[in-house]
């Protein structure tokens, strides 16, 4: 089989994961009937909790759900929550540290992936609650909590009633080529290489007409490219030395439409789980691909999986980054330590 044959079949796998999950992204609907005149209030939120409502107002069901919240909490007798919006400079640090300082106990996180990671990074490590109201196009720690994602009513529900989970977050420390370097928290993925550069690279107006189809879009374009050398050291053990394309870092394994990309992932199992991708070619890449898709536990050569509570990797030139979705510059090295158990969340009762 020739490299062309190879190549097609590999975008034709791409387009229908990522089809698939624009179907799914498609059939997203506000259904607000019931919530407000629920009568049964958690005993978290019956005992006066102040609640904060993080919105990002760019998002499309942003004004439907905050009228929502604040209909169903008034429904159910409590005091009307703190509503603060993101802004484009802050997708929700500032206003979660607010939050904090009000004396919230819960606080909702309504938008994408980058202001759920913006509120965890700050509530990690206090005994304040996030609630999650899923509004962006991956929606990846909703979904590998187990939200129905479509439903965002169902999720107002959550957030009102749900039960309380504790969960891992990772910190990550980004070092620079210029000395410097800069502590985040992430929830689901941090990534170094292509993934990250496919990120940067995916077109926002394309990601705002066909959703995750863009980001296929931009897999192909990355396709080539040469492997790079990298130093990866688990907890306190050997170094190990590998020639990549992509390494993730995973707190959680779901993706888009189901995709279980790392199945030994949990996000409350105190490791993290490693991926290093090393294909040499779109034959390799193909191989992912497919195992991805089929959920084929068999080993092979150009995809990798360890499992630590610290993980340490330095490159030889500099790298891309992204943390859970959000691209985060070019490294040289990255420390990566899991927070057991460092983070509550709201999710649902069943």
């Amino acid at each position: 089989m020739t490299i062309e044959y190879v190549s097609l079949i590999l975008v034709v796998v791409a387009l229908l994961i990522a089809a698939a999950s624009l179907v799914a992204v498609g059939r997203l609907r506000v259904k607000v009937q019931g919530i407000a005149s629920t009568p049964v209030v958690s005993d978290a939120l019956a005992s006066s909790s102040r609640t904060a409502l993080v919105i990002n107002p760019s998002k499309n069901d942003a004004d439907s759900i905050r009228s929502t919240v604040l209909l169903s909490w008034a429904s159910a007798g409590l005091d009307e929550p703190m509503v603060l919006e993101t802004t484009v400079e802050d997708p929700g640090y500032g206003m979660a540290r607010q939050a904090l300082e009000a004396g919230c106990e819960i606080v909702i996180a309504a938008g994408g992936d980058g202001t759920v990671r913006a509120v965890g990074e700050v509530l990690a490590g206090t005994t304040t609650t996030m609630a999650i109201l899923p509004l962006g196009t991956g929606n990846l720690l909703a979904r590998n909590l187990g939200f129905d994602v479509e439903d965002l009513g169902a999720c107002v529900h959550t957030a009102l009633q749900g039960r309380t989970r504790s969960i891992d977050a990772a910190r990550i420390e980004l070092e620079r080529a210029d000395g410097t370097t800069d502590t985040n928290i992430f929830l689901v993925m941090a990534g170094i290489g292509t993934d990250a550069e496919m990120m940067a690279d995916t077109r926002d107006d394309l990601k705002a007409m066909v959703g995750p189809l863009a980001y296929a879009e931009a897999g192909m374009r990355h396709l080539p490219g040469k492997r790079r050398p990298v130093t990866i050291t688990l907890d306190d053990g050997e170094p190990l030395e590998r020639n990549i394309r992509s390494v993730i870092f995973a707190n959680a394994g779901k993706l888009q439409a189901g995709l279980d990309f790392v199945p030994d992932a949990k996000v409350d199992d105190g490791v993290l789980d490693l991926v290093v991708m090393s294909p040499r070619s779109a034959v390799g890449w193909a191989w992912i691909a497919a195992k991805t898709a089929l959920r084929h536990r068999r080993a092979i050569p150009v995809i990798e999986y360890f499992q630590a509570k610290k993980i340490r990797l330095v490159s030889e030139e500099e790298i891309g980054s992204q943390l859970d979705g959000d691209t985060t510059g070019n490294v040289r090295a990255v420390t990566v330590s899991t927070m057991p158990l460092g983070l509550k969340v709201r999710v649902p009762a069943y």
